[in-house]
């Protein structure tokens, strides 16, 4: 056990958690114990260094100073999107920031304010799709639980309305952890949207939130799944989304990170029922020294299931990027249609990208496709535009944001969309006449 293991397992015990999930964090808290700190050394690490959290002291709670309201509310808030909110300010619910949840036709409430039957729902599901023993910091999220939200869709309902739960930091003296957890529960035939954002105030940041999503799709479920990395860049960020899906249900996601001097994310699809289908997509773009990891892991245990993933990536300055995407075919899941796709650009000589995309196939009768590519600016395309009187800066923006643009495009919910375009154009240029044409 590493010295930050056993100081991490100390620290939780005095945070007192919720009293009935006592047995689930014991549980949670004994795996964790168990694990080794991640080194170069480890396969799914090698290219991922914990050094800043593990040398960093980070073990301590954020205090409970409110922060300015209007900020808050800048950086909380989408404009034009009409959904139920929950926002948790350095791990703190937030009645203020936060919609009204009264009247729901389905649950949505936080842990520490569940009634019996919800209660109930969580003791089911929790840790029932997430392993603490292979997801390095689960254990640590659930040893430490003391707050969580829970979004249950019973069956037949169909919610309209997204519902938006958003976590924001801000920078203190010292340096804190936040532990944030997600349990979505989609019952047969039912559908819903979910956005997950994580974003911070301006300032140098403090921070190391460790987020742990599961989500639970029964027969015929849907979920539309955000999830919105966008935390300023010294904060440190370490999360899991973790689905298993029954026959016939559909899991549509769209992930965006940016920001971070460390952001890890690991996505395990589970296809449990014949006939689901998972649409994975995700961009990622660290700048300066950051660095952005996502491990996707796609199980297909059973015949019938359709995958698609697509991920894209930018790095610049002296950034760097991992992409490791797995996708399992079993024995028995015959008829699989599978296909993962990872496309990266450079934009300097010192950035990196380490990708491996991988299928390991056990059955005959299935179709799966891979690949993945690196690449910088094309001379001839910048020479092209400009011949047409566009500047070379100018141009290298353009050409930048339209290699990821198309997935922004395919965002349903236009508001979503509109809060992400000058985001992403102001990542390669400051100066606003270089991004006139693409907000």
């Amino acid at each position: 056990m590493s010295d930050f293991v056993t100081q991490a397992s100390e620290f939780a015990k005095q945070g007192g958690g919720i009293a009935w999930l006592q047995d689930y964090r014991q549980t949670a808290e004994a795996s964790w114990q168990k694990q080794s700190m991640p080194t170069r050394k480890t396969e799914d690490w090698k290219y991922t260094s914990v050094r800043r959290l593990v040398d960093g002291n980070f073990l301590a709670r954020p205090s409970t100073e409110a922060i300015d309201t209007d900020i808050a509310k800048a950086k909380t808030q989408v404009a034009g999107l009409t959904s139920h909110r929950l926002v948790f300010v350095n791990g703190q619910f937030s009645q203020a920031l936060s919609s009204d949840l009264q009247d729901l036709d389905f649950q949505l409430t936080r842990f520490a304010d569940a009634d019996e039957i919800q209660k109930g729902i969580i003791a089911e599901h929790l840790g029932s799709v997430v392993s603490n023993d292979a997801h390095i910091f689960a254990g640590l999220n659930g040893s430490e639980l003391s707050d969580g939200v829970l979004v249950f869709v019973p069956k037949n309902r169909q919610v309209e309305t997204p519902i938006q739960i958003v976590h924001l930091t801000s920078a203190q003296a010292e340096q804190f952890t936040v532990q944030q957890r997600l349990l979505v529960v989609v019952e047969h035939n039912a559908s819903a949207q979910v956005i997950e954002q994580f974003v911070s105030t301006e300032e140098e940041q403090t921070s190391f939130t460790n987020g742990i999503t599961e989500v639970v799709l029964r027969e015929n479920a849907r979920l539309k799944h955000y999830r919105l990395n966008m935390e300023q860049q010294d904060a440190l960020h370490v999360g899991g989304v973790h689905v298993n899906q029954a026959a016939h249900s559909v899991f549509d996601s769209f992930m965006l990170g940016m920001g971070g001097i460390l952001k890890r994310t690991d996505v395990v699809v589970n296809h449990l029922g014949s006939g689901s289908h998972c649409e994975l997509k995700g961009v990622y773009l660290p700048k300066n020294k950051q660095q952005i990891d996502y491990h996707t892991n796609i199980e297909h245990q059973v015949p019938h299931c359709t995958t698609n993933e697509v991920f894209r990536g930018i790095m610049a300055d002296e950034s760097k990027a991992v992409f490791n995407g797995r996708i399992h075919i079993h024995q028995d899941a015959q008829k699989t249609l599978a296909e993962l796709s990872n496309k990266n650009l450079l934009l300097s000589n010192k950035a990196e990208i380490n990708t491996k995309p991988e299928l390991e196939i056990y059955a005959d009768d299935v179709r799966c496709a891979h690949g993945a590519t690196v690449s910088q600016i094309e001379e001839k395309a910048l020479y092209y535009m400009q011949s047409r009187g566009i500047s070379r800066k100018e141009a290298e923006v353009m050409l930048s944001f339209g290699f990821i643009n198309e997935l922004i495009n395919e965002l349903e919910l236009a508001p979503l969309q509109e809060l992400l375009r000058p985001v992403l154009a102001n990542l390669f240029s400051q100066d606003d006449q270089l991004t006139r044409h693409l907000v």
